[in-house]
């Protein structure tokens, strides 16, 4: 029995392997690989439910068809106003 639980973790973590390795593989963002040109996305239901890391993607230019990475989302820049704080701000001189 134990034989069996080592083999199958064996091939568990060789599936796992792959996959990571297959995912890091792929292009990443909306830029087509080849020409370099924006690529439209190609919207299905079940495939962005099923998988949400990645999306299909056509670039009408070259006619490159494929899977790719969601870019990350962009961050939002913070946009308040900076004020000096107490601790820096200059002392009163006395006199």
């Amino acid at each position: 029995m134990l034989v069996v639980v080592v083999l199958l973790a064996t091939v568990l973590m060789r599936v796992a392997i792959v996959l990571a390795v297959a995912y890091l593989l792929l292009p990443r963002g909306s830029l087509c690989p080849h020409c370099g040109i924006e690529m439209v996305a190609l919207r299905n239901r079940f495939f962005d439910r099923l998988l949400p890391a990645l999306q299909r993607r056509w670039c009408i230019e070259c006619g490159w068809d494929g899977i790719v990475r969601r870019p990350p989302p962009p961050r939002a820049v913070p946009t308040r106003r900076r004020t000096p704080s107490p601790r820096f701000a200059p002392r009163p001189t006395l006199r």
